[in-house]
């Protein structure tokens, strides 16, 4: 049985005091308290260590949760409920090649549906609206390793897409990829109708694609708001070891 809680309209993420430490460490989290609407897509700031990937990976129950709570929609994070919540919570990682072992795209993409017991009928049946929706159809045959990395990270959003999640986490996305590649991602995201949260140390690709944006510094929210407001505030950016491009500016970018 599922544990629900109590509200009819809750929000696609709620995270309250979450506290984490490795064995024998000072927290990583300390406290974090964090709402994400349904339909937002959320820019996920800070220096490296801030705490920002460990947060990510509670939200499918990867982590344990040791001290507060999260809540993907109505089902808090806990053992009785993972198989649900990590259908919920698509986590594209920082790297591509972790989420494609398959011999071609099409098996990697199939393999989630796999495991959740689905038919071979309907298993092709996601696939192909997964390809679809990320437009690489025509790799559907190819190595994954044989890909670009623009393309690895289009199959790689694909084969969480075909678990019909609610909610996609992505870590550095735009990680190793060319302008043209970002410029393709960006164009992707902008297109799912889902709640997004996203890891970046690319502020510019925060601005263009996340309307609003949150810094974590030493495991807790220092700022939440408008990406252009976050990311015009050059001491707040430079207390967090954030910093634009040279020439950059986020009130004109917009």
């Amino acid at each position: 049985m599922t544990e629900s809680a109590p509200s009819a309209l809750t929000s696609a993420v709620s995270v309250r005091d979450l506290t984490f430490s490795f064995a024998s460490g000072d927290p990583i989290l300390n406290n974090l308290s964090l709402d994400v609407e349904r339909g937002e897509r959320v820019a996920l700031l800070g220096p490296n260590g801030a705490g920002k990937t460990t947060l990510s990976l509670h939200l499918n129950g990867i982590h344990e949760i040791q001290a507060g709570s999260v809540s993907i929609g109505d089902l808090h994070v806990n053992e009785d409920n993972l198989a649900e919540v990590r259908r919920r919570v698509g986590m594209v990682f920082q790297d591509a090649n972790d989420q494609l072992f398959m011999p071609t795209v099409r098996e990697d993409v199939e393999f989630g549906p796999a495991n959740l017991g689905l038919s071979p009928a309907e298993r092709t049946e996601r696939a192909n609206e997964a390809l679809e929706a990320v437009e690489a159809t025509h790799l559907a045959d190819r190595a994954p390793h044989h890909l670009s990395g623009g393309e690895k990270r289009r199959v790689a959003v694909a084969t969480v897409l075909s678990m019909h999640p609610e909610m996609l986490v992505l870590d550095e996305p735009t990680s190793g990829l060319d302008p043209a590649g970002r410029r393709e991602l960006a164009d992707l995201l902008v297109t799912l109708h889902l709640t997004q949260l996203i890891i970046t140390h690319d502020l510019p690709f925060a601005l263009e694609i996340c309307p609003r944006s949150v810094i974590i510094s030493n495991g807790s929210v220092v700022a939440d708001g408008k990406t252009a407001d976050i990311l015009a505030d050059t001491d707040l950016l430079a207390a967090h070891r954030l910093e634009l491009p040279f020439g950059f500016d986020a009130r004109r970018a917009q």
